[in-house]
C-alpha cells in the first residue's frame, strides 16, 4: 500500500496532462520509426526462414503456399457456391461472376445467408461441426431454389492455418480464435467437408478450391484492381498474404511464375523474435488465452485482444492510483468487459470522450474528466501500436516484393478486410501514414474488400477454371510442335530416303547431296599462311590462318568481321561480290599484306553444284540472300571478276567449300574420327564422308584438287566413275568423298507436311523463297524467332495472351529475333526478366503471359533440336551401314550460334540422336571459326597435293 501511495502522490504532484501520464506509463508501447524498421527487418528474416525447405519446420511464420497462382484478369465468368467458415457464424453464398466486368459495379452478384454455429460445436467433434455446415448448405439451396440435380462448383473459405499441397487440399495445422473442434488437426478439411456433404446427401457439389480469408480478400480486390497482390486481414484475427516468386517457394515444385503465400503472420514472435517489444500486458493477455505462447503478434494487433489489452492497462493504472483515485470495480476486473468495439467508440473524433465516459460508468466507475482523457489515450496508444506493427509487417512484405522484382519504385494495391480496419475511425489513416514513412518508394493503395472472403473464394475458383481452360487451349496450340517418338522415327526415315535419293540422282530430290570434291582429311603436316573468306548469314568474315610447321593441330587465326547490309544481300550479284572484294582489300590493307598473293579458301554456305574444288554453281539462295544474276553461275568466277574490277589486290582462290564442309575439316584437324560437319545457326546443314562407290556419276570436269588448266598432265584422263583419271595408286587411296547434303531442303516436295504447323505455313509464305528449304525453316536460327512470333500472334488473337490485345509490334515480321529464345529459355533468367524482354518489344505482359511465351519458345526450339537430332541419326546410321559395322564411333564437328548459345538445343539434339541411333556413339565437337579455318585447311591440302 505504501508503494501505491507513493506512486499516487508522485503523479498528483506533477499535475501533468493526463495524456503525458499515460505516455510515461505506456512508453514501451509507443514505438518510433527506428523500432518499426527493426521489427520490419526481423519479419523479413522470418519470411525467408519460412520459405526455405531447410528452416520451415522450425519457423514461427510458416509462409504457407496456397496454390493460388494468379489474380483475376476480368475474363472470369461462371456461377459458384461459397462457404465462409472462420468466425462465430458462417455464410453460405451463391456468387455469379460476369465476364468482362472488371472495374464496373455489378461484375459480381451474390446471394447469401448467415448461419449461427452453436458453441458446443466449436468445441465438439469436428465431424459434427462439418455436418452442421453441410446441412446449412442444403438448406440454402432449398431456400434459394437452386437446383439439387445440377453440379455446382464450390469454393471454401477456411480462415485457419492449413498446409496446402493443392488448391483443393489442406491439412489443418492448428485452430485459432474460439475454435477447438476435436479430431481435425492434421486432417484434410476439404475431404472432411466432402464426406459431410456426401453424408447429408441430395446435393451434387464439387469442392474446387479452399482459401484463407486473407487470400480471398486479395482476390476480391484483384478483380477490381490488377495491381492488387497483397491481402490483409485486421479483424478478430490478423494475417497477410502476397504474391511471391515461385522460385523462392521451396515447398512447391517448379520455379516459374508466382504463387500466393499465406504468411500466417499472427505467429510472428512465437519463437521469441519480439520478446524485447512485449509488455507485461501482452504477457498477461497471452497467459489468460486459450493458446499461451502462440499467435503472439496476433495478440498484440488483432481485434480479439485490443479491448482486453486496454482493460488490463486501465486496471493496472487504477490499482496504482493513477486513475479513478485508486477505485477498482469488479466489472473492471472481469475479463472481456472492454471490447475492441469499445476501443473504436472511445476514439471517435467528436464523441470519443463522451463514449469513454459512458463505457467507464457501465463498468461501475466514476471517472473524472482527466480519467476519461487518460483512458481514451490508453485506447489510442494500444490501437496505434496495432496499426504500427501492421505497417511494419506490410513494409517487410512490400520490401520483399520490391527486391524480388529488382525495382526502385513501384505501385502496389493492398486488399483489406476485417472489423478493426472497417470500424475503427482512426485505424486506416494511421496505418497508411506510418507505412508511407517506412517505405516512401512504394505507392500503396488500400482497397476495402466487401464480402471479400466469400466473393474472393469464388474468384479463386473462377480463376482456377480460367487458367485450366487457358492451359488446355495453349496446349492444343502447341501440341503440333511436340513430336512423338514415332514422328521422330518417321523424320529419320524420310531423311534417310532423301539421302539415298540424292545420291542416286535419278530425278528431283529434296536432299541435294552435292559432291564437295574433298577426298582426304588433314594429316597434321599442313603449314603456311592462308586467307579464308567466310560468307555467313548477315556477316562476312576475312581470316588470316597460319598453320605452324611441325606443330600438329597448331594454328593461329586473325580475323575481321564485316556487316552484310540487307540491300547488298538482296541487290545485284555484282554489288554483292564488289562488296566482298572491298572487304577483302580492306582486310589485307589492315594486316599489311596487300601485296602478298596468298592462297585463299572461300566458304560459301549455299547449295552449289561443284565440278571441282575451286568451281561451283549456285543452285539457290538461302538464309535471306536474294542477289540477282547469281543462281546458275560460278560464284568463284564472280568473285575473281569483282577482285579484278577493283584492281587493288591479287587473290589466288584455291578452293570453295560449304561452311559445313569447312566445319568438318576443322574438326578433323583436332579429331581424326570427325567425319561429319553440322551447322546449326542462322541456317542448318550437314556434310559427311560418303563411300565413293555410292556416289553416282557426277559429271565433273577436273580431278580432285587439281591445278588450273595447263598445269595438270592428266586432263585427257577424265572419267565418269568418280575417280576422275587418277592413277591406280590414287584410286586405291580414294575411297570416300565429302558430301554436302543440303538437308535444309527436306520437305520441299511435301515429305514433312504432316508435322508442319499453321505458324510454319505463315513463316514460309512470308519468306523470300516460299516452298523452299522447309526443313531449314523448322530448325534454323533465321526462322525460329518468326515461328514463335506467329504462334504468339495466334494465341493473342485467341485471347490467350496479352489480354487479347494485338499490338503493331507483334504484327511486325522479324521483331522477335531468335536470340530472344536463348535468353527467355535461360535457366538463370527469372520471369521478371522475361517480362522485361517482352516489354522491350512493346509487349505489356503479365507474369502468366511470360510463362506462356516461355512455353512457346521451348516448344519451338525443342522441336528444332529434335528434328536436327533425327536427321543426324539418319546420317550416322547410314555411315554405319555403309561400312557393315554393328557399332560406329564417330565425331561431328559442329558450329553455329543456335548450337553454341541456346541453353538446351545441343542437349536435346544429342539426346535425340542417341535414342534414334542406339548403335552409334556420336561425339559432338564444337568448333571455333570452324568453317573459315576449314576452308584454309582445304586450301592447304590443295596446295600440298599440287606440290606432290
Amino acid at each position: 500500500m505504501l508503494a501505491v501511495h507513493l506512486v499516487s502522490s508522485f503523479f498528483s504532484k506533477l499535475q501533468e496532462d493526463p495524456t503525458k501520464k499515460v505516455d510515461r506509463f505506456l512508453y514501451a508501447m509507443c514505438l518510433h520509426d527506428d523500432q518499426l524498421s527493426d521489427i520490419s527487418t526481423r519479419f523479413q528474416a522470418e519470411m525467408k526462414k519460412g520459405l526455405s525447405a531447410e528452416s520451415n519446420a522450425a519457423a514461427a511464420v510458416k509462409m504457407l503456399p496456397t496454390h493460388v497462382r494468379c489474380t483475376p484478369d476480368g475474363s472470369e465468368t461462371g456461377q459458384f457456391l461459397a462457404l465462409d467458415l472462420g468466425g462465430s457464424k458462417f455464410k453460405v453464398l451463391q456468387v455469379k461472376v460476369r465476364e468482362g466486368m472488371r472495374m464496373r459495379r455489378g461484375g459480381v452478384e451474390m446471394e447469401e445467408k448467415t448461419y449461427p454455429i452453436p458453441r458446443e460445436l466449436l468445441e465438439g467433434r469436428g465431424a459434427e461441426l462439418f455436418g452442421h455446415v453441410s446441412e446449412s448448405l442444403k438448406d440454402f439451396l432449398h431456400e434459394k431454389n437452386i437446383s439439387l440435380e445440377k453440379k455446382h462448383p464450390l469454393a471454401f473459405t477456411f480462415s485457419f492455418p492449413c498446409e496446402q499441397s493443392t488448391l483443393d487440399r489442406g491439412l489443418l495445422l492448428s485452430w485459432s480464435k474460439t475454435y477447438r473442434a476435436r479430431g481435425l488437426q492434421g486432417k484434410d478439411v476439404v475431404q472432411v467437408l466432402r464426406e459431410a456433404i456426401d453424408k447429408t446427401g441430395g446435393m451434387h457439389i464439387e469442392v474446387l478450391a479452399m482459401v484463407n480469408d486473407t487470400v480471398a480478400a486479395m482476390m476480391t480486390c484483384g478483380f477490381e484492381d490488377r495491381y492488387c497482390e497483397v491481402g490483409l486481414i485486421i479483424g478478430t484475427g490478423t494475417n497477410a498474404c502476397y504474391m511471391e516468386e515461385l522460385c523462392h517457394v521451396d515447398l512447391v515444385e517448379g520455379d516459374e511464375g508466382r504463387m500466393c503465400v499465406n504468411t500466417e503472420w499472427g505467429a510472428f514472435g512465437d519463437d521469441g523474435a519480439l520478446n524485447d517489444y512485449i509488455t507485461e500486458f501482452d504477457r498477461d493477455v497471452d497467459a489468460a488465452s486459450n493458446n499461451p505462447g502462440k499467435q503472439i503478434f496476433e495478440k498484440m494487433v488483432s481485434g480479439m485482444y485490443l479491448g482486453e489489452l486496454v482493460r488490463l492497462v486501465v486496471l493496472k493504472m487504477a490499482t496504482l492510483g493513477i486513475l479513478f483515485e485508486g477505485h477498482v470495480s469488479d466489472a473492471l476486473r472481469t475479463k472481456g468487459k472492454i471490447t475492441t468495439a469499445h476501443v473504436a467508440a472511445m476514439e471517435e473524433y467528436k464523441n470519443g470522450l463522451k463514449n469513454t465516459r459512458g463505457i467507464l460508468m457501465d463498468l461501475d466507475l466514476t471517472p473524472s474528466p482527466d480519467d476519461c482523457v487518460a483512458v481514451q489515450h490508453v485506447s489510442t496508444i494500444v490501437s496505434f501500436r496495432s496499426s504500427n506493427l501492421v505497417a511494419a509487417g506490410l513494409a517487410a512484405i512490400l520490401t520483399r516484393i520490391k527486391n524480388n522484382r529488382n525495382l526502385r519504385t513501384f505501385r502496389m494495391t493492398v486488399g483489406v478486410d476485417g472489423t478493426v480496419y472497417k470500424t475503427h475511425p482512426q485505424y486506416p489513416k494511421r496505418l497508411h501514414k506510418v507505412l508511407q514513412r517506412l517505405l516512401p518508394e512504394c505507392q500503396v493503395r488500400f482497397v476495402l474488400s466487401h464480402s471479400g472472403s466469400s466473393k474472393g473464394a469464388a474468384l479463386v475458383t473462377a480463376v482456377a477454371q480460367r487458367l485450366a481452360s487457358q492451359k488446355r487451349k495453349v496446349d492444343e496450340t502447341l501440341s503440333p510442335f511436340r513430336l512423338s517418338s514415332e514422328q521422330l522415327q518417321l523424320v529419320k526415315a524420310r531423311m534417310r530416303a532423301g539421302l539415298e535419293a540424292g545420291l542416286k540422282r535419278e530425278g528431283p530430290s529434296e536432299v541435294k547431296m552435292l559432291p564437295s570434291f574433298l577426298y582426304s582429311p588433314p594429316d597434321g603436316t599442313e603449314h603456311g599462311q592462308y586467307l579464308a573468306l567466310d560468307l555467313g548469314g548477315t556477316n562476312f568474315k576475312v581470316m588470316l590462318v597460319n598453320f605452324r610447321k611441325g606443330l600438329h593441330q597448331s594454328s593461329q587465326v586473325l580475323h575481321k568481321i564485316y556487316t552484310m547490309p540487307l540491300e547488298i544481300m538482296q541487290g545485284t550479284g555484282d554489288e554483292l561480290f564488289d562488296h566482298i572484294a572491298e572487304c577483302v582489300s580492306d582486310f589485307l590493307d589492315y594486316m599489311g599484306i596487300k601485296n602478298d598473293r596468298l592462297p585463299a579458301g572461300f566458304t560459301f554456305p549455299f547449295p552449289c553444284e561443284q565440278t571441282a574444288i575451286d568451281t561451283c554453281k549456285l543452285v539457290s539462295w538461302t538464309k535471306g540472300f536474294k542477289a540477282t544474276d547469281c543462281e546458275g553461275n560460278d560464284v568463284v568466277s564472280m568473285l575473281r571478276e569483282a577482285i579484278k574490277r577493283r584492281n587493288e589486290v591479287e587473290l589466288d582462290i584455291a578452293a570453295v567449300v560449304n561452311d559445313t564442309v569447312g566445319t568438318m575439316m576443322s574438326g578433323t584437324y583436332e579429331d581424326p574420327q570427325c567425319e561429319i560437319g553440322l551447322i546449326a545457326g542462322t541456317g542448318t546443314n550437314v556434310c559427311y564422308m560418303e563411300e565413293l562407290k555410292n556416289i553416282k556419276k557426277t559429271g565433273q570436269k577436273k580431278g580432285p584438287m587439281e591445278r588450273e588448266e595447263g598445269k595438270s598432265g592428266r586432263e585427257e584422263n577424265k572419267q565418269e566413275d568418280g575417280t576422275n583419271g587418277e592413277t591406280e595408286q590414287e584410286k586405291a587411296d580414294i575411297q570416300k568423298m565429302c558430301i554436302n547434303t543440303e538437308w535444309g531442303g527436306l520437305g520441299d516436295y511435301g515429305s514433312l507436311d504432316d508435322i508442319i504447323t499453321p505458324s510454319d505455313v505463315e513463316v514460309d509464305h512470308n519468306s523470300i523463297n516460299p516452298g523452299k528449304q522447309r526443313f531449314e525453316k523448322l530448325t534454323s536460327g533465321m526462322y525460329l524467332g518468326e515461328v514463335v512470333r506467329q504462334t504468339l500472334l495466334d494465341l493473342t488473337r485467341a485471347g490467350l495472351l496479352f489480354r487479347g490485345h494485338v499490338t503493331e509490334t507483334l504484327k511486325t515480321p522479324g521483331i522477335f529475333q531468335t536470340k530472344y529464345l536463348s535468353q527467355i529459355e535461360s535457366d538463370r533468367l527469372a520471369l521478371l526478366q522475361v517480362r522485361s524482354i517482352l516489354q522491350g518489344l512493346g509487349l505489356d505482359s503479365t507474369c502468366d503471359d511470360s510463362i506462356i511465351v516461355k512455353e512457346v519458345c521451348e516448344a519451338v526450339s525443342r522441336r528444332a533440336a529434335q528434328l536436327c537430332g533425327a536427321g543426324m541419326a539418319a546420317v550416322v546410321d547410314k555411315i554405319r551401314e555403309n561400312r557393315g559395322l554393328d557399332h560406329l564411333n564417330v565425331t561431328v564437328g559442329v558450329d553455329g550460334t543456335l548450337y553454341k548459345h541456346h541453353p538446351h538445343f545441343s542437349e536435346v539434339l544429342q539426346e535425340t540422336a542417341r535414342v534414334l541411333a542406339p548403335q552409334c556413339n556420336v561425339t559432338f565437337l564444337p568448333s571455333e571459326d570452324g568453317s573459315g579455318k576449314g576452308a584454309a585447311l582445304i586450301t592447304a591440302l590443295t596446295r600440298r597435293r599440287e606440290e606432290m
